[in-house]
């Protein structure tokens, strides 16, 4: 019986040590770290958007908005002024 314990209980800490975690990979630098920030950035390069220098003001609505000041998609300017949303 000692020795089934043994053989589980080895079993059991190898396959916990087979599942230690490695260290990661730096994630690579992409277009949007390339990109001049109006105010600071992280220590990434990214732009920090805590700060208000470095978030972007909506565009405004090529037709008639809303009253909340959202583009009012009835009309045929906002639709072609928006985002395609496609399936990725």
């Amino acid at each position: 019986m000692k020795k089934i314990f043994l053989i589980l209980f080895a079993c059991c800490l190898f396959t916990v040590g087979s599942m230690a975690q490695t260290k990661k990979a730096e994630p690579a630098k992409t277009a949007k770290t390339a990109k001049a920030t109006a105010g600071p950035a992280k220590s990434d390069g990214t732009p920090d958007m805590r700060f208000k220098a470095n978030k972007e003001a909506p565009k405004p609505a090529a037709g008639p908005t809303k009253k909340d000041g959202t583009p009012d998609m009835r009309y045929k300017d906002n639709k072609e002024a928006a985002p395609k949303k496609g399936k990725g």
